[in-house]
């Protein structure tokens, strides 16, 4: 089955686990080198934010295709979501033209 909801739910945890080990290792990391503490509560929580941003991030570029009658999401849309962001638009708008400029050659 191509889109069997069990695959995907575990899918999601496995990536849920990766998100939660990865940030765990930077929060750490950043903590020892500040010398400071961070609770695994923290982390947790760290974790369920980043996610539930990563999910409206998905969610909006899929809807900005969508919008322009694509079903494949373009660097138009990652730039689309910098917009009320000046700077993130900038750096979204230099990383396009870097890579683009490293397809011609």
């Amino acid at each position: 089955m191509p889109n069997d909801p069990v695959d995907d739910e575990a899918r999601m945890e496995k990536l849920k686990a990766a998100l939660w080990y990865s940030i765990g290792q930077t929060v750490d990391a950043v903590a020892i080198a500040q010398d400071l503490n961070a609770t695994p509560h923290f982390i947790g929580g760290l974790s369920e934010m980043v996610w539930a941003q990563i999910e409206n991030v998905a969610h909006d570029l899929e809807a900005f295709a969508k919008h322009d009658g694509r079903t494949i999401i373009d660097t138009k849309d990652a730039i689309l979501l910098g917009r009320r962001n000046e700077g993130l638009q900038k750096i979204l708008m230099a990383k396009s033209k870097s890579a683009k400029d490293a397809n011609k050659e």
